[in-house]
């Protein structure tokens, strides 16, 4: 489904959007399992390890903005990470032998309140031993201009790995200003549901706050060459060899030159990423207008 001139482009610009990689009746299981498990909110009164709340949730009013470690919450999503359109796609991006990193999550940014999630690199949580590394979103619902797609700024994958920390710890966001950054050229990821986004792990991207009557779901996973190993180690070994979603695996690191800044001192708030970013200091999202009007077309 790649073209040689869109692996041209995903190495010059580092994104890319796929139309119609989400057969219907698999596109409408994962709109179903999701939904069933976002319902399991009501009542609860704090985040849990499935669920992220929304600061304006309630036990009546549930408002989920993330679906942590979908893989281990329903074996749906872990076959789904396999799926064969997903991995002829990545072979050609990662190679042969394909690694999921970690497992995932869904962000939802439900209509009139979903949470923004300021400018940052991947790159910057899980540095590794080479950048073969990169995260693909799939779309549960229509994304367009309104319901806050996925914004990325073109090239960035080339560039440093900029700065995620505040007050002297890690809070998983960049200082817009000190950056440098022209984000009116950020582009907008948009496509119809079923499509899929692809992101270099280096890319700077983010997303501002919801503010349609739309949802805007999306499933995000994290994929790396097997010879790409985390620089912050790999835990559990059988865990991180289970996680091998194509090809075989390596006890043999490949070392490539890249930028690198350590997440330490971990995060004053720990959780998901918008924990972390509550100890960011200069937001753009709530504070800057709005990126440059360029939109991503789906392939």
């Amino acid at each position: 489904m790649l073209t040689d001139a869109l692996i041209a482009f995903y190495k010059t610009d580092g994104y890319l959007l796929v139309a119609d990689v989400l057969e219907p009746d698999v596109l409408a299981e994962l709109r179903a399992v999701t939904d069933r498990i976002v319902a399991t909110a009501k009542g609860l009164t704090e985040h849990t390890d499935v669920l992220d709340l929304e600061d304006s949730h309630t036990p009546e009013r549930p408002r989920v903005r993330r679906i942590k470690h979908p893989h281990k919450v329903d074996p749906f999503y872990r076959e789904l990470a396999r799926h064969p359109r997903v991995m002829d796609i990545l072979s050609r991006l990662l190679g042969p032998d394909i690694r999921m990193h970690k497992g995932g999550k869904i962000n939802i940014k439900a209509g009139g309140h979903g949470a923004p999630v300021e400018w940052h690199q991947d790159w910057a949580f899980y540095p590794h031993t080479n950048d073969d590394v990169l995260a693909i979103g799939l779309l549960l619902d229509d994304v367009g201009s309104e319901n806050a797609p996925l914004l990325v700024v073109p090239g960035t994958h080339t560039g440093p790995t900029f700065d995620h920390h505040a007050d002297g710890a890690f809070c998983g966001a960049m200082d817009p200003a000190a950056s440098g950054l022209d984000f009116s050229k950020a582009v907008a990821l948009t496509g119809a549901a079923g499509s899929m986004t692809i992101h270099h792990a280096r890319l700077v991207h983010g997303s501002e706050m919801n503010r349609s009557e739309r949802q805007r779901r999306l499933l995000l996973y994290e994929y790396t060459a097997a010879d790409a190993w985390p620089l912050l180690g790999c835990g559990d070994f059988d865990e991180f060899e289970g996680r091998m979603v194509r090809g075989v695996s390596t006890r043999q690191p490949r070392l490539a030159p890249a930028p690198i800044r350590m997440p330490y001192p971990v995060a004053a708030h720990q959780g998901s990423i918008y924990e972390n970013q509550r100890a960011t200091g200069r937001r753009f999202f709530d504070s800057y207008s709005e990126p440059g009007k360029k939109r991503a077309e789906a392939t």
